[in-house]
């Protein structure tokens, strides 16, 4: 360097070297907390295959219609929308904290003049109070900054976790209301006929009173269960088309048959494997991450703080000449904290305070998913058992329902053996539907419940 290369320029190179070595960071080393939960899973079973957070939405929801509504609801819905822009927003925080590390630069341009003194004019670059960093405070703020994007992208994952799922739960609930309309569209039909019959024997003299009222009443009891799988079914489109974030389109594939649903299973696997692949368990350990870096920041502010405010350039007493001489100014300066009424150590505090309180979040979100998975085990362990024998009840009742029919067309079955077959018959149907209603949803509440349904299928990615 020559004797007129400025002075702050051959002071910055040593003092950034200064900061960057004398950084250190006030912060405790983070230690991630023990999981409060079980070794293993209740009701846990060996089983083969994929763990579900590797995979993707698109192997395991194989029916073509749901496939396309998730993603329809990936690109359209307003949530999960939210939920990116969140990121952008947080990564635009990490910019503007990260941005206090280094000095701000400036051009000025300046006119003093006070009274019996000549005016003096001034031009020059200037770095206004850039604090090293020597005890971290800065840099424990950016790193709560980067913890905080960390979990703001896993809330993201946690989003549409919880959008793909909810999407497959009405999607199937919605084949169940069809199949639910269906049922009870059959059976009014068969209702109606066997009222006719009563009417017709009543008229006859041979049928009484009693028997044409219980036929009414099993056609009304009908047109109730109709409305109301009517009523279910619009309300869960609505939710559908929320879900989506727009109307459902005319050219979605064709809809399967809801008895041939079927959805595959996943493993378990082990706590300690699998709770910490959720987006939402990821996300609360961030925060946790980001409250452990907010101590060191605060521990930081009980030391001296050293600025550093300087500028280089012309300065002249006509504004002609003002190129023609240099000047500069350097300005150090030390702060250190002797009262404060204790907000220094209210923040310290108040920090140690938002670290336990991200301990607890983090733990809580950890017992919360164990619960996910240990109800969704404990519904794969009875469900299926339930819904072969409710399908054997209800093959019986049909049979059942057949068999009084020709006992009373025979003359040797009372109208009421009949009535009670029929009424038997409906609710086991009803019961059939909505028990394999119920081991979907299971499945679908397992796979999301480990973490599956974050990840995106080529066809998606390139969709968008």
């Amino acid at each position: 360097m020559t004797a007129r290369t400025p002075l702050i320029a051959r002071l910055a190179a040593p003092a950034a070297a200064l900061a960057l070595a004398s950084c250190a960071s006030m912060a405790p080393p983070y230690e991630r907390p023990a999981a409060p939960v079980a070794a293993t899973f209740p009701q846990a079973v060996e089983a083969a295959g994929t763990p579900a957070a590797s995979t993707d939405w698109h192997a395991f929801f194989a029916d073509a219609r749901l496939a396309r509504l998730i993603e329809l609801a990936l690109a359209d819905n307003r949530d999960l929308r939210v939920a990116v822009l969140d990121i952008e927003t947080a990564r635009a925080q990490l910019g503007i904290t990260r941005s206090a590390e280094y000095p701000s630069l400036a051009a000025q341009l300046e006119a003093q003049r006070s009274t019996g003194a000549p005016t003096v004019y001034a031009a020059g670059l200037a770095v206004s109070s850039w604090e090293l960093d020597l005890w971290g405070r800065v840099r424990s703020l950016s790193n709560a900054a980067a913890a905080q994007l960390g979990a703001t992208e896993e809330a993201r994952k946690a989003a549409q976790v919880s959008l793909v799922a909810s999407v497959a739960n009405t999607y199937v609930a919605l084949a169940a209301d069809d199949a639910q309309i269906a049922v009870a569209q059959q059976t009014l039909g068969t209702r109606d006929q066997s009222l006719q019959l009563a009417q017709l024997r009543f008229d006859n003299g041979v049928a009484s009173d009693v028997d044409l009222q219980g036929a009414k009443s099993l056609v009304e009891a009908a047109r109730v269960a109709l409305a109301q799988a009517k009523r279910q079914r619009a309300l869960d489109e609505d939710a559908l088309v929320l879900l989506v974030g727009r109307s459902l389109p005319a050219d979605l594939p064709a809809a399967g048959a809801f008895e041939r649903m079927t959805l595959p299973e996943v493993p378990a696997g082990l706590p300690s494997d699998v709770l910490l692949q959720r987006p939402d368990v990821r996300a609360a350990e961030q925060q946790l991450v980001a409250a452990n870096a907010d101590i060191g920041a605060a521990r930081a502010a009980f030391f001296p703080a050293v600025t550093l405010t300087g500028s280089y350039g012309t300065a002249s007493t006509q504004f002609s000449s003002l190129f023609d001489h240099q000047a500069w100014s350097f300005v150090p300066q030390l702060l250190l904290p002797i009262f404060n009424a204790g907000r220094n150590r209210a923040n310290l505090e108040a920090s140690v305070a938002g670290r336990d309180i991200a301990v607890a979040n983090y733990e809580k979100a950890i017992q919360s998913a164990f619960r996910d998975v240990a109800d969704a085990l404990a519904g794969r362990a009875t469900l299926g058992e339930q819904l072969r024998a409710q399908q054997a009840q209800a093959a019986a009742e049909a049979q059942r329902y057949k068999l009084a029919k020709l006992r009373f067309d025979s003359g040797v079955a009372s109208s009421l053996e009949l009535l009670d077959a029929q009424r038997a018959l409906f609710a086991t149907q009803q019961a059939t539907i909505s028990t394999q209603l119920a081991l979907l949803q299971n499945r679908i509440a397992m796979y999301r419940a480990l973490g599956g349904g974050w990840t995106e299928s080529p066809r998606t990615a390139d969709a968008r």
